[in-house]
């Protein structure tokens, strides 16, 4: 059974343990369809970090795929977005912990 882990951020675990996940992947189409910058305002606690993550393990390239992570969400149906999975060089910052 699925469990409600709070606190965590990391998408690959999250996908992994199989931890109750609020299914936010169509935010990749908005990246891939939207502006040159995008901004994600959200309250404290909304998702910010887990988001980013998340878009960083599909655009990602390594030597291990990660597109595993993202079967069974939304994003896994758009051919055109699927495209783009684990094609690019990405800089992931982040200041959650300063």
């Amino acid at each position: 059974m699925p469990k409600l882990n709070i606190g965590n951020s990391d998408f690959k675990r999250v996908r992994i343990e199989g931890d109750y996940f609020v299914d936010k992947s169509l935010l990749i189409k908005n990246v891939l369809d939207g502006n040159v910058v995008t901004l994600l305002p959200r309250p404290r606690r909304f998702g910010k970090t887990l988001n980013m993550r998340m878009l960083r393990y599909f655009f990602e390239k390594t030597e291990e795929s990660n597109a595993r992570l993202f079967d069974g969400l939304l994003i896994a149906d758009d051919a055109d977005a699927i495209r783009h999975q684990g094609q690019y060089p990405v800089i992931y910052l982040s200041l959650k912990n300063i």
